[in-house]
């Protein structure tokens, strides 16, 4: 398995971050796999997945830098440096672009499931990996990221209230499928025979959502880690797409009955403002009438107050149609 070995004050400062580049390399990779996990995955490749073949079927070479790049049990370095914290994609994927081809072909030698093809002993796979990248955030990632980054914002700050409530160790766990903390600093990553690493004292350690049902765990010489890992299923929805009744929407407001409608899981205000878009003063005010009428309680988690359905909104909910208490259960 693979292992990382974290002292704790490394543990005590690590951050959960946004990057955009790591949303658009799950999207390749995605967009590699060509299956989704969810009916969502499926829409979003069926509207970009033709794009992105006719540009590899254009451009063979490219093709078989991310057939090399994307490998079963490694990833090409260049092809994939750890974002930091608040880089905007360029900054990412210049870093691809500015990889030397000599240090490229032997990281694709590395990733590659079979020899490397004759067509990579070439110059410009780090131009050509960096213009694919562009394309997928340009063409894939970008129309949605306003919405995404909501989504991801809310996985970030429910991680954190974890973090506050239960330790490190139940939000470790969680990740994704093969991530586990086994205590006494060790860190399993994921179920590869990969030999452990020692995460230097002072390093930082990264964790990094992306929306796709993906993951992969990166760093850059000893100085920076990161883990990337799907967000939480019940945010990573279209929440902007879940039906409202429509008769409890006349009866409490529509923007009322959404938010009881989200509120099957706890989310604090922050949460619900950077899911559903709407305003702080706007969700605290609909949040307080919901309360009033004891359709939702209060929770406290570390220092978070979390909202969520009582039985009386959960009944409100069932009366109004079965399809808005099951959207909402996972």
């Amino acid at each position: 398995m693979g292992l990382w070995q974290i002292d704790t004050d490394t543990l005590a400062r690590s951050r959960f971050v946004l990057s955009p580049f790591a949303e658009t390399f799950a999207s390749l990779k995605l967009l590699h796999a060509g299956t989704g996990a969810h009916p969502g995955e499926d829409a979003w490749l069926r509207a970009h997945l033709p794009g992105y073949r006719a540009l590899l079927a254009d451009d063979p070479v490219t093709a078989l830098i991310v057939r090399a790049g994307l490998g079963t049990s490694w990833i090409a370095d260049f092809l994939c440096p750890t974002s930091c914290a608040g880089e905007s994609f360029e900054g990412t994927v210049a870093r691809v672009r500015a990889a030397g081809a000599e240090q490229a072909r032997a990281d694709l030698r590395v990733s590659s499931p079979g020899p490397l093809p004759a067509a990579l002993e070439r110059a410009d796979p780090p131009e050509r990996a960096a213009a694919l990248l562009t394309y997928v955030w340009e063409e894939t990632v970008r129309p949605y990221w306003e919405r995404r980054r909501r989504v991801l914002e809310a996985d970030m700050v429910a991680r954190t209230a974890w973090v506050s409530q239960g330790g490190w160790a139940a939000v470790l766990d969680s990740l994704r499928p093969g991530t586990r903390w086994l205590g006494e600093s060790r860190f399993q990553i994921n179920r590869n025979a990969y030999p452990p690493r020692e995460i230097a004292p002072g390093a930082e350690l990264l964790f990094m959502p992306v929306t796709p049902r993906t993951g992969w765990v990166s760093w850059e010489d000893r100085e920076r880690y990161a883990v990337v890992y799907p967000c939480l299923g019940v945010l990573a929805e279209d929440h902007g797409r879940r039906p409202v009744p429509a008769g409890l929407g006349a009866l409490i407001g529509t923007a009322r009955a959404g938010l009881l409608v989200l509120l099957g899981t706890p989310m604090s205000t922050t949460q619900l403002v950077a899911v559903t878009g709407q305003g702080l003063g706007s969700v605290g005010r609909h949040l307080r009438v919901l309360l009033d009428a004891g359709l939702l309680e209060r929770r406290r988690a570390g220092r978070s107050v979390l909202y969520v359905r009582t039985a009386a909104g959960e009944v409100l909910l069932e009366a109004s149609g079965p399809e808005a208490v099951t959207g909402t259960r996972r």
